[in-house]
């Protein structure tokens, strides 16, 4: 038997937590934040100072570790690495932390490629996607610090001729 769950809306949790006192309601924050540890990271970001900083990092040594673990090989697991993305730019309001993070996915994904050699297509798809993404990020939000990004998006490194051509042109462009 498949059962279908509803998503909650914003004026069903409104009514939920109409009647709740503030002491109730810190206690459903502290609750859900020792519950999910998203919920404790998104009131990193606006309680502690750096603490913006510091998940970016936490979220880089995921990036870093798919590609680059402390030992060993690099497994290159593409989903893992790319939710790591995708988890901060959920959680984190600064944009700037969020094109770092999506350009640093690509620095990684080069760097592989010259280290290793040639890949797979899948892998090439995957960093040309983020490359990209990450330009239009950084050109749609007008990051304040935009040249920076924009000379990160310029100036990665390009992979030894040997590898993909394809991969080549697309972070050469």
């Amino acid at each position: 038997m498949n059962t279908i769950m509803t998503n909650i809306t914003s004026t069903q949790l409104k009514k939920y937590f109409a009647d709740f006192s503030k002491e109730e309601m810190v206690k459903e924050v502290a609750e859900l934040s020792r519950t999910f540890s998203e919920v404790g990271e998104f009131y990193q970001f606006k309680l502690i100072e750096g603490g913006n900083a510091e998940l970016l990092e936490k979220y880089k040594r995921i990036v870093e570790h798919e590609f680059f673990p402390s030992r060993g090989f690099g497994k290159a697991r593409l989903s893992v690495a790319r939710k790591g993305v995708m988890d901060f730019k959920r959680l984190s309001p600064d944009s700037h932390s969020i094109a770092d993070i999506m350009i640093y996915y690509a620095e990684m994904g080069v760097r592989f490629t010259s280290e290793y050699g040639d890949i797979d297509e899948p892998f090439y798809n995957s960093m040309e996607s983020m490359y990209e993404a990450a330009a239009l990020f950084v050109t749609e939000h007008k990051i304040p610090q935009i040249t920076k990004s924009q000379n990160r998006l310029k100036q990665l490194p390009t992979p030894k001729p040997a590898v993909l051509c394809g991969f080549c042109v697309c972070i050469t462009r």
